[in-house]
């Protein structure tokens, strides 16, 4: 024997071996036990309890390591198996120490499990409930409660036969909780929770309801008084089991509070002829216990208390919140439940106080009783507390317990009725949206949904904390993740399941964000309808001039958020799988930015036209609104088509009268689009059939193809194709003839101007149209009585109607007046913005676009010149005969078609001439009178437009003169005839008309052939008013001229023009010897002052045309029957006169030198015009000078300034050095002995220049130039002379003499003429001729003018 063995030895020698055996491994020996020597041991008063538990250890030991060994030693006798039995169970009342009573539970419960025998279990409950029948000390039956329990924990199936055969007992286990002992009452409520829950609680709904009922009352008055945490713990998990069951429950909270709490055996004594559940008269709200004791339950420290509290509510309200919400709310446990969530961040704890929060709140005394108000706030923390938990399902539940209160609160209690709570609950909303699950941040959109409401808002409305919602949402959907089909087929089976789930979450999400959007919209419409509510007065303005926490701030944000991330979001997630209810949000938002960011709408409909959006919604109505699906969807689309057509027909063309017809337009779209649910594609068969007689209604199929025709027109003007261009103009047409076939009332005027316009945009790609429609379609326009209103100004409109001649005849004049007119109207809409905006960069910008803008235009009307030419005559008039607006366009588009007409037909002018002939005619002899006195500011004066196009058209056609025709003559010589005498009658100050006068009959002198110029100029200086025009003013244009009524000086252009033009008259004067009738004066004096000491404040082209005159002056000796030229006493000294001032009147020798240091600063300015014109006045002034005093001409060529002159012209690089007045100035220096020395570098220079430039490349007038400077340069006697120092050395004269040889072998292979073309150079508002500045050749000094080559 060992000492693990269990053997009695004062007994075991007695025993029978068969009770005995060793019982454990094989290996080890296993332990000897002996079932007599234990029963004797249990039953022995002598065995100290110290042995007997460790004897009850080891037979533990041996029930759970050597299983079935004990029973197969009981099995030979079920007496003994009894009596072992009944010795164990009988310790539970004997013995009292507490380690032993334990070991004897565990054994006993072990044994019975091992036995599996029925008999023996009866036998303990029949042993169990003789004594507790026999009215022994409730108090020591702890142990057996204790047991109990465990067995029944144990053996689940023991409920049943308690149930069935011991209802007696059970009894007894109701009166043994009125024993006021806390461990008795802990151990039976254990023993009834056991009972209640086994088998699922299935078993316990057989117990007798007189029993259930009687445990409710007894647990809700333990409860109400229990101290000990094991009797609150244990009376709530029998509680919680209780409320499963609904009878259960419905006792629990229809107990009266007295009998509660009245004596415990008065009430057992009470409820033993009527149990509560037959009492079914209803209890006042105010007095339901169990409300009462769960909160007070609810203000334990304990956690553990807290939770099973929560539970238990929820389990009772579970059954039916309508019915028992209102006890709960009554006795304001909402209150300390929103308490709890304060001071809690228990997961178990959180999650269970917002389901019994959300059940309560389906009942609305939640709210009446403000405890929504009470507890918003401690809820908003704990939802940013459990934001921050790891656990999803109670940031779920938060959030769906705040979106619930935020749904359900009545509008007329505010939550937030200040700024800082409103930020608290969005900042939480936010942090949801954001959150990483993506069920979560579904969850959270639905909150800010409910939080974007009216009755939400604090006053002043924090609209920067819905911004930031708002973008958050935005954030998350730009999130989302892409769900293509390709990516679905690419992924494995295994993981399919998986990404469906995904997409279905994101689509959640979507829709949900979708309705925070359509909230905020709503929100936007009525914030901005209350004039208190639109700003936060608090705020600032932005950068943008808009308040940052503004009304219009949010209408734009919600506006930013729709185009850059619902719109491609909604696209993304729903290319696969269309959503109804996706859809229906997402059209209902776009409709609402129509109304909140009106400003800005017509630049967003025409991106959403121009996206293919109503494809989009039209095939959406197609797949999901047909046969009356989707009503909801539908109504949204059309809602949204709706308003997309009626703001692009608004304002594709602000300046037509559309306005008027918007409500047909309106009415008509409305009526129709509902029952449009046809695919695209099915629109030909749509417009193609014949609806019957059209009654005017809008609900006919006639009104639907109406609808039709106007969405064509909008989609396609703003690049959305939806049909192909045959097919729309095929469809239009036959649509058109249907009306008038059936003799219907004529199209709409809206509906008609979509169909012109869908018509003139498809006409280039389909074949010319046949008579009959033809004049179906003049018809369709002739019924409109004002046919501004058809017009759309679109180049194709203007390329249709002038593609038939029957449309030109009705309708082209008006067309082209129209296509004028509003572009007149837009310069003038972008030149008020220009001037709204004061920045000069913005009004230079908006200048510019309208040039480009004007150029286009004018090019689309040219274009038509081929189909049309009565274009042409049309705009001429229209120059003359329209408003100033209109021909002033007129006559810009003839200017572009004019200067760029080069490459046109050689006959273009002789057409425009003569209707240019019949209007100065009809001017000079209707205006004959106004010309002089000037025209009245209310009446239109076409003379400067019919001027100007004069003007513009001569400068553009030097070739018209070339003919010898005698009636071309004749027509350029009426035209300068009628012109003159209508300068000659203008007033000084009408220089509006005068410029382009003088401008054209320069032009008319300085293009005219020999044999047309002698009648011109006899016709010119016969003409006495045009002479007085022109000293009017020279006379203006001086500052010094002496006035006894001061007058404007005249504009720089027009002076420049009076030079030219009498330069002109005094070389061909003096050429045809012309009589005058009436000479000018000019001051030469005056003229010098100008050119030495007001050059700098000078305008360069007022210096090269008076430069100009006085050349031409020079070349006649300063003596022409035209111009009276006066002198001082300054520049040719007092009389009597010296020999040179003589020589030289009215110059003198003292002006001599002040022109050429005048002339000399001139070229220094190197400019081109002036250069040319610096250096052919000094040719014309040494000429002058060689023939008169040819002293005081050498005098001058040796002044030392000449050397700087050239040195500074020689050093200013290849350009200056190559230049042709370059070239003869250096000609000009050199052509004196000894007055100017050319250095032999700067000669290698001059030739390395040429060298590499070549002189292939060399231009006409700089090739005659070089020519003429290298052969002075090798006349023999210059060279001797030392005009080149030192001398040029044999290397350089061979190379001067090989370009000498290549320009005069180029001089005699080419025929050229030495001038410049004799072309028109316009500069801003007068023009030059370019041959009128040919710089003259260095000839020789001989008395008479230098010729040209």
């Amino acid at each position: 024997m060992t000492s693990g063995d269990i053997i009695y030895d004062k007994t075991h020698s007695g025993h029978e071996s068969r009770w005995g055996g060793r019982l454990g491994p094989a290996q080890g020996g296993g332990m000897l036990l002996c079932v007599t020597c234990v029963i004797d041991m249990m039953e022995s008063c002598h065995v100290a309890s110290v042995r007997k538990c460790v004897t009850l250890t080891r037979i533990s030991w041996v029930l759970r390591c050597c299983p079935g060994a004990l029973k197969e030693l009981l099995q030979q006798d079920h007496s003994v198996s009894l009596h072992l039995t009944a010795s164990v169970l009988r310790m539970l009342r004997t013995v009292e120490d507490p380690a032993t009573l334990e070991k004897v539970i565990q054994v006993l419960v072990e044994l019975l499990l091992e036995l599996q025998n029925e008999q023996n279990i009866l036998y303990v409950l029949d042993e169990i409930h003789t004594q507790l029948s026999a009215h022994f000390s409730v108090r020591e039956f702890l142990p057996t409660f204790n047991f109990l329990g465990r067995l029944v924990e144990a053996v689940p199936n023991l409920t049943q036969t308690l149930v069935a055969q011991y209802v007696p007992m059970l009894e007894c286990l109701c009166l043994a909780l009125l024993y006021p002992d806390a461990g008795v009452k802990a151990s039976i409520l254990y023993l009834w929770q056991r009972l209640f829950e086994t088998a699922g609680g299935l078993a316990a709904q057989s117990i007798p309801i007189t029993i259930r009922d009687k445990v409710c009352i007894l647990l809700l008055q333990t409860l109400a008084i229990a101290g000990s945490p094991q009797l609150i713990f244990n009376c709530l998990g029998l509680l919680r089991q209780l409320l499963q069951l609904e009878e259960a429950a419905s006792v629990l909270m229809n107990s009266p509070y007295n009998q509660i709490m009245c004596n415990t055996d008065q009430s057992l004594h009470n409820n033993n002829d009527q149990s509560p559940s037959q009492n079914k008269e209803p209890q006042s709200s105010d007095h339901r216990p169990l409300p009462l004791i769960l909160k007070k339950l609810l203000l334990s420290g304990e956690e553990v208390v807290q939770v099973a509290s929560v539970q238990c509510i929820e389990s009772v309200l579970t059954h039916s919140p309508s019915q028992y919400s209102s006890p709960f709310i009554l006795a304001d446990v909402p209150e300390f439940l929103f308490e709890c969530l304060a001071s809690s961040r228990s997961e178990v704890l959180l999650w269970s106080v917002y389901s019994c929060l959300l059940l309560l709140t389906e009942d609305p005394l939640f709210f009446s009783q403000c405890h929504a108000v009470y507890g918003i706030e401690s809820l908003v923390r704990s939802v940013k507390e459990a934001l921050q938990l790891a656990n999803l399902e109670v940031q779920k539940q938060g959030l769906l317990l705040l979106t619930v209160i935020l749904d359900r609160q009545p509008p007329d209690v505010h939550l937030f009725p200040s700024g800082p709570g409103f930020a608290a609950v969005s900042e939480a909303v936010v942090a949801g949206v954001s959150a990483s699950c993506l069920l979560v941040a579904t969850q959270a959109s639905n909150a800010a949904s409910a939080l974007l409401r009216l009755n939400h808002q604090p006053n002043p409305v924090q609209y920067r904390e819905i911004e930031v919602l708002l973008e958050a949402v935005a954030n998350r959907c730009s999130q989302l993740p892409q769900h293509s089909s390709a990516h679905q087929r690419s992924i494995g089976s295994l993981k399919r399941s998986h990404h469906n789930s995904q997409a279905s979450m994101a689509k959640g999400f979507l829709l949900h964000a979708l309705l925070c959007f359509q909230a905020a919209c709503r929100l936007a419409e009525q914030c901005a309808s209350e004039p208190l509510l639109k700003e936060n007065a608090f705020t600032s303005l932005s950068k943008h001039g808009l308040a940052q926490d503004s009304v219009e701030s949010l209408c734009w944000c919600v506006l930013h958020c729709c185009d850059a991330v619902c719109i491609p979001t909604v696209f993304r997630i729903c290319e696969r799988d269309s959503s109804a209810e996706i859809l229906q949000c997402f059209y209902c938002i776009l409709s609402s930015q129509f109304t909140l960011v009106p400003s800005h709408m017509p630049i967003f409909a025409s991106k959403l036209a121009s996206s293919g959006f109503y494809r989009l919604a039209l095939e959406d109505k197609a797949l999901l609104c047909a046969g009356n699906r989707n009503p909801n969807l539908n109504s949204s689309c059309c809602g949204f088509l709706q308003k997309l057509s009626m703001c692009l027909l608004y304002h594709s063309d602000p300046a037509t009268c559309f306005y008027k017809h918007d409500a047909e337009v309106e009415n008509l779209l409305q009526c129709s689009l509902p029952s449009l649910c046809y695919r695209v594609s099915d629109w030909p068969s749509l417009l193609c059939e014949d609806p019957g007689l059209y009654l005017c209604d809008y609900s006919t199929p006639r009104a639907t193809q109406y609808c039709v025709v106007i969405m064509l027109h909008l989609a396609l003007h703003n690049g959305d194709r939806l049909l192909p261009e045959q097919t729309v103009f095929a469809s239009i047409v036959w649509l058109l003839r249907s009306v008038q076939d059936h003799g219907e009332c004529p199209l709409p005027q809206p509906v008609l101007r979509s169909a012109l316009y869908l018509l003139s945009v498809t006409q280039e790609k389909c074949p010319d149209l046949e008579q009959a429609p033809l004049n179906c379609i003049c018809k369709a326009l002739s019924s409109c009585q004002n046919f501004s209103s058809l017009y759309i100004h679109h180049p194709p409109l203007l390329h249709f109607i002038f593609r038939y001649p029957e449309l030109v005849e009705r309708f082209g004049s008006l067309v082209l007046e129209l296509w004028l007119t509003k572009h007149i109207q837009h310069k003038e809409e972008e030149q008020t913005l220009a001037t709204q905006d004061k920045g000069e960069k913005r009004e230079s910008l908006a200048e510019e676009k309208l040039n480009q803008e004007a150029d286009s235009e004018a090019m689309e009307i040219l274009t038509l010149r081929e189909k049309y030419p009565a274009v042409i005559l049309t705009l001429l008039n229209m120059v003359y005969k329209r408003e100033a607006p209109l021909a002033e366009r007129a006559l810009g588009v003839l200017e572009v078609f004019l200067r760029d007409q080069r490459s046109y037909e050689a006959d273009l002018c002789a057409q425009l001439k003569p209707a240019l002939l019949w209007a100065v005619q009809r001017l000079n002899a209707e205006h004959s009178h106004e010309l002089g006195q000037g025209h009245n500011a209310e009446v239109v004066n076409p003379l400067p437009l019919v001027l100007k196009l004069l003007w513009v058209m001569q400068a553009n056609d030097p070739l018209s003169y070339s003919s010898d025709d005698s009636d071309v003559d004749g027509l350029h010589f009426k035209l300068l005839y009628h012109v003159s005498n209508i300068a000659g009658k203008l007033k000084p100050t009408d220089t509006e008309s005068l410029l382009p006068a003088f401008n054209y009959l320069y032009c008319c002198l300085s293009q005219s052939p020999a044999h047309c110029t002698d009648r011109a100029i006899t016709s010119l200086l016969s003409n006495c008013g045009l002479m007085e025009q022109l000293q009017t003013v020279l006379s203006s244009s001086s500052s010094s001229m002496p006035s006894v009524v001061p007058s404007p000086r005249p504009p720089s252009a027009l002076v420049c023009c009076c030079h030219l033009l009498l330069s002109s008259l005094i070389t061909l004067q003096r050429i045809h010897s012309a009589q005058v009738h009436k000479n000018i004066s000019w001051s030469l004096d005056r003229a010098l002052q100008g050119l030495l000491f007001q050059k700098r404040n000078t305008d360069s082209l007022l210096l090269v045309s008076s430069l100009k005159m006085l050349q031409a002056l020079l070349d006649v000796d300063l003596v022409s029957a035209v111009l009276c030229v006066t002198t001082s006493s300054s520049m040719v000294g007092p009389r009597p006169l010296e020999v040179p001032d003589g020589a030289l009147y009215p110059l003198g020798s003292r002006g001599a030198h002040r022109l050429t240091a005048a002339l000399c600063g001139l070229i220094m300015k190197k400019h081109e015009l002036i250069l040319r014109a610096s250096v052919n006045c000094l040719a014309s002034l040494l000429s002058f000078l060689h023939r008169r005093h040819p002293i005081t001409a050498q005098h001058i060529m040796c002044q030392p300034w000449n050397r700087f002159l050239l040195y500074s012209l020689l050093s200013s690089g290849e350009g200056c050095l190559l230049h042709p007045a370059t070239l003869t100035l250096v000609t000009l220096l050199l052509w004196q002995d000894n007055a100017v020395v050319l250095w032999e570098t700067e000669l290698l220079q001059l030739m390395e220049a040429v060298e590499r430039r070549g002189v292939k490349e060399l231009s006409q007038e700089t090739s005659q130039a070089l020519r003429q400077l290298l052969t002075q340069l090798w006349d023999n006697k210059k060279i001797q002379s030392g005009v080149v120092q030192p001398p040029p050395s044999q290397e350089l004269w061979c190379r001067m003499k090989k370009i000498l040889l290549s320009l005069n072998s180029q001089q005699s292979t080419e025929s050229f003429s030495h001038s410049l073309p004799n072309n028109i150079l316009c500069v801003g508002d007068m023009s030059i001729c370019l041959s009128d500045f040919t710089v003259k050749a260095a000839g020789g000094f001989s008395g008479r003018p230098i010729h040209m080559f």
